[in-house]
């Protein structure tokens, strides 16, 4: 069978991070979206999404194709519905579509098919912060699907462990005088990853292949570190996609950086108000700011976005794609994208300096920046250019 992930309704809801990646290619948990269905399906996916992404995630449809919303993260119950799914059946989660049959080229028209409920529980990211507020379960769930059936490598003598049945650690991962408390959650390693010495983690928490956790960091539950990410200091609740940093004294909370961010020396975000009200964040769905429901909610950075040492992020701040942010004082808590300064002011930040930048930062790991990545980048830049004062 053909899996397509579709976007949904919810592309715009989770924007910064869909300004450059599908639904399906977001992280939550230890997985993206997509290597969790693929892992479950045992087969690969593509993807419908916006047009000018749709080069670097085509699709590919064939004579018969299940479709399947990316805001939906499976498990075992919707999984086998989904694999059951026959020509002119969908199945529904109250008034959303979770997932179709569909024939080449058809014309569809739920009004014609089997609609089949499904009200078993499952994890659903509808908003941006759904993505560090259901990183806890969503972690547990990747941890059990990933470890099943296999065995930990061992854990040194040197390490401090607390419910070790609760670690998994993969093949080439260091770690040699850290403190590990899987007790209140599971903690994954990596291939390849590193946490250094004196280093203190409270489960849950997972880092991704090729991560790093720097010297004494602070790391508190239901945090990811994605593929080839740095983190340092205190951490508390977050997720980083990938290739990412946050190597050095600070505090990060309740927050989730994109790809290629950059975090300051000693750079901090608020996770609570001062007066302990409800966090408001700026939606781009409505242009103005929406409720979370949250008393603790951080930074959301989209992909590209660097601070400069000693940044200050106010409760709830939003930073769009390619922003440059620097200098004294609290930056507005909505920073479009391509914005270069800070507290004093923004100019635009012009794609061919951020290019410049991006090409050098990703040419470091060893990843091209692609013409691809250039196009979708500049089309960010246009969509945008309405969010800032130019």
């Amino acid at each position: 069978m053909n899996y397509i992930l579709f976007d949904g309704t919810v592309r715009n809801a989770l924007l910064p991070f869909t300004f450059t990646r599908p639904v399906a290619d977001i992280r939550v948990g230890i997985l993206t979206i997509r290597e969790k269905w693929e892992k479950y399906l045992g087969y690969t996916t593509t993807t419908i999404t916006e047009e000018y992404l749709s080069e670097k995630y085509p699709m590919v449809e064939m004579e018969e194709n299940v479709m399947i919303n990316a805001a939906f993260l499976p498990n075992d119950i919707l999984v086998e519905m989904v694999k059951s799914l026959e020509e002119n059946q969908a199945i529904f989660y109250k008034e959303e579509v979770i997932a179709f049959f569909s024939k080449e080229n058809q014309e569809v028209d739920f009004d014609t098919f089997e609609i089949i409920d499904f009200d078993e529980e499952c994890l659903r990211i509808e908003h941006t912060w759904d993505i560090f507020s259901k990183n806890d379960a969503a972690l547990r769930e990747d941890f059990e699907l990933i470890t099943e059936g296999r065995h930990s490598q061992p854990i040194p003598k040197s390490v401090n462990v607390l419910s070790p049945e609760n670690i998994f650690i993969e093949e080439g991962a260091k770690l040699e005088f850290v403190t590990l408390n899987a007790s209140t959650g599971p903690i994954y390693i990596g291939k390849n990853a590193e946490i250094m010495e004196g280093s203190v983690i409270r489960g849950p928490f997972a880092l991704c292949d090729n991560g790093r956790v720097k010297l004494a960091t602070k790391v508190y539950g239901a945090t990811t570190v994605g593929p080839h990410s740095v983190i340092g200091g205190e951490v508390n609740n977050s997720v980083l996609f990938g290739y990412s940093n946050k190597g050095h004294d600070g505090f990060l909370g309740n927050s989730v950086l994109g790809e290629w961010c950059n975090i300051g020396a000693d750079s901090n975000n608020s996770n609570l108000k001062n007066n302990y009200e409800e966090v408001k964040l700026w939606s781009y769905e409505t242009e103005g700011f929406a409720r979370t429901g949250l008393q603790f909610c951080g930074l959301m950075m989209g992909d590209h976005s660097k601070c400069g040492i000693n940044t200050m992020f106010n409760t709830g701040t939003v930073v769009g794609v390619s922003a440059n942010i620097f200098g004294s004082g609290f930056p507005r808590n909505f920073v479009p994208s391509y914005s270069w300064g800070g507290a004093s002011g923004f100019t635009t930040y012009l794609t061919s300096k951020a290019f410049q930048t991006a090409k050098i930062v990703m040419a470091r790991r060893q990843v091209e920046f692609t013409e691809e990545d250039a196009k979708i980048l500049e089309h960010v830049f246009e969509e945008t250019k309405k969010y800032r004062k130019e």
